[in-house]
C-alpha cells in the first residue's frame, strides 16, 4: 500500500465504463483500462506499474498525496540525518578513578557507579563547552544512559544550559556501557587486550563471566546504538539532541556507523571523560589506514 500512498495523482479517473457502479472504488492501469479493486487487480497493478503511475479513486473524492520522503529503515552509514547531534562521554567515574572496570548493568544505577570529584569538573567542562558551541540555543533534549554517571552528566549539562530536567529522556540500554565480560573487575589498563581483538574482527567477544555482564563484541554495540539512532530520528524531526554515554565505545562505534569507518577501527575515535563532539557527516576526518585491505592476525589478540 506505500507505493499508492506515494503516488496517488488529483485527475479524476474517466469514467467511461457502464459496467462500473457510480461509486465503486477502483484503478487506472498503465494501459488506462479502469479495473474495480480487487485482490487479483490490486497485486497486478503493484507488480507491472511504476509507483509513480497510479490512480486510486475512492468514489465521492480522488484523494492526492505527493511523492513522500519516506524515512524508512535507519541504516548506517545515513543518507543523511534529521536532527543535530552532540555526543558526549560522562566524567570518569568512581570506579574509572580507582583502575578497576565496571560494566556490570546491574550495578549501573548504583551511587557507586556515579562521576568521581574529577569526573563532575570534567562534565561542568563538557556542558560549558556545550553552551559555547550553541547546542541548546533553541532548546535541546538530553538523552543520557541510567547508568549513574551518565544520568548525572546529563544533570549538569541541563542546569548549565538552563534546559529543565523533563527534557532529559534516560535511556534504558540501549546506551549501557559495552559489557567486558570476564575483563570486569580487571585494570582498566586490560581493556587494551579487548581492543586488539576488537581490531582483527568485529564480532569477537571477550570471554565470558558469570556475574551477569554481559561480553559484547564491537557489532553488538553497533546494534544497540542502531537502534537508538532509529528511535531519534524517528521521534524527532530538525531538533538538538545530545547524546550521553557512560564509556567510550558506544560513542565510537556509533560515529564509526555514521561516518562510514570500519568498526575495527573504532578505538582511532576514542573519547576522553568529558569529551564532546559535534556529528558532521558531511565532514569525514581523514584516518591512517590499515597496512592492507585485509586485515590479518595470525596470534589474536596480540597484533601487530
Amino acid at each position: 500500500m506505500l507505493g499508492i500512498c506515494s503516488s496517488v495523482r488529483a485527475s479524476p479517473v474517466p469514467r467511461n465504463d457502464p459496467s462500473l457502479p457510480p461509486s465503486s472504488p477502483s484503478i487506472l492501469n498503465h494501459q488506462n483500462s479502469i479495473l474495480p479493486i480487487n485482490r487479483r487487480n490490486l497485486l497486478t497493478a503493484l507488480l507491472s506499474l511504476s509507483p509513480t503511475h497510479f490512480v486510486v479513486d475512492f468514489g465521492l473524492t480522488t484523494i492526492f498525496s505527493p511523492e513522500a520522503a519516506a524515512r524508512g529503515l535507519f541504516q548506517m552509514p545515513p543518507f543523511r540525518l534529521t536532527n543535530r547531534y552532540f555526543l558526549v562521554r560522562a566524567g570518569e567515574s568512581e570506579f574509572e578513578s580507582l583502575g578497576i572496570i565496571n560494566t556490570n548493568p546491574v550495578a549501573k544505577t548504583s551511587v557507586d557507579s556515579g562521576l568521581s570529584e574529577r569526573g563532575k569538573k570534567q562534565t561542568v567542562k563538557a556542558a560549558f563547552e556545550l553552551k559555547e558551541m550553541g547546542a541548546c540555543e533553541k532548546g535541546c533534549w538530553i538523552w543520557p544512559s541510567i547508568t549513574q554517571r551518565a544520568y548525572q552528566a546529563a544533570e549538569i549539562i541541563a542546569s548549565v544550559n538552563a534546559i529543565s530536567r523533563s527534557y532529559i529522556v534516560p535511556e534504558y540500554s540501549f546506551l549501557d556501557a559495552r559489557g567486558l565480560g570476564a575483563y570486569e573487575g580487571k585494570s582498566l589498563e586490560s581493556v587494551s587486550e579487548v581492543y586488539a581483538s576488537d581490531s582483527v574482527s568485529s564480532t569477537t567477544k571477550p570471554p565470558p563471566i558469570d556475574d551477569g555482564t554481559p561480553n559484547e563484541s564491537v557489532a553488538d554495540v553497533f546494534v544497540r546504538v542502531t537502534q537508538l539512532m532509529s528511535i531519534l530520528e524517528t521521534q524527532y524531526s530538525g531538533d538538538t539532541v545530545i547524546i550521553v554515554s557512560p564509556d567510550s565505545d558506544n560513542l565510537t562505534v556509533l560515529q564509526a556507523g555514521l561516518i562510514g569507518l570500519d568498526l575495527r577501527r573504532h578505538r582511532e575515535l576514542s573519547f576522553g571523560p568529558g569529551e564532546v563532539r559535534f556529528v558532521d557527516t558531511s565532514s569525514i576526518p581523514t584516518y591512517k589506514q590499515p597496512a592492507s585491505a585485509v586485515y590479518k592476525c595470525l596470534n589474536p589478540p596480540s597484533c601487530n
